[in-house]
């Protein structure tokens, strides 16, 4: 497993950073276009909260990228969190050598 040293950027930072605040948009207005909460998109935002499927789907749609870029962002910010927040599984033996998932 690659390691990084660096902290990913949260989604939702680059929500606001990189599409937010260049379009002059609020908050409210893109959570009616979204059709969700002012609350739920404010947790992502503010890095409360990940971006689900679902909201990945919407951002996607909204600002005319893809649903995997929004997933990604969110599953290395997610993966990078979990690898400085336990330790159990570095504990843990291989049972093979090299994994039939592991990509090069």
């Amino acid at each position: 497993m690659k390691i990084i040293k660096r902290k990913p950027t949260h989604p939702g930072q680059i929500l606001k950073e990189d599409y937010i605040e260049p379009l002059g948009i609020t908050i409210t207005y893109l959570s009616e276009v979204l059709g969700v909460s002012r609350k739920t998109l404010s947790k992502i935002i503010n890095e409360k909260a990940s971006v689900t499927p679902e909201m990945a789907l919407k951002l996607s749609r909204a600002f005319n990228t893809s649903p995997e870029f929004w997933l990604n962002l969110q599953r290395n910010y997610d993966l990078w969190i979990a690898t400085q927040e336990t330790e159990g599984w570095k504990t843990i033996e291989p049972l093979v050598e090299t994994s039939v998932y592991q990509t090069a």
